[in-house]
């Protein structure tokens, strides 16, 4: 699949797309009293990246690859 694809965004793109876009969201649900769910943030970016697999934003390897962010714990 990775060589059909014309373009896909990097680790760190992705990383920060994250931090912007996810991440807010884990808080607001998981964090309300102000401590990290290391759980929910790494499952929130398990799905997020399955999602930009399934978007052809990021290769099969990409996807099969890549670690956690730092701020997943």
């Amino acid at each position: 699949m990775a060589k059909n694809l014309d373009s896909v965004i990097t680790w760190k793109e992705a990383c920060e797309r994250f931090e912007n876009e996810v991440l807010p969201i884990v808080q607001e649900h998981y964090e309300k009293d102000g401590r990290i769910d290391e759980c929910a943030r790494s499952e929130a970016w398990n799905n997020w990246t399955d999602a930009l697999c399934k978007n052809r934003e990021i290769s099969d390897w990409q996807y099969e690859n890549w670690t956690h962010p730092a701020c997943c714990g």
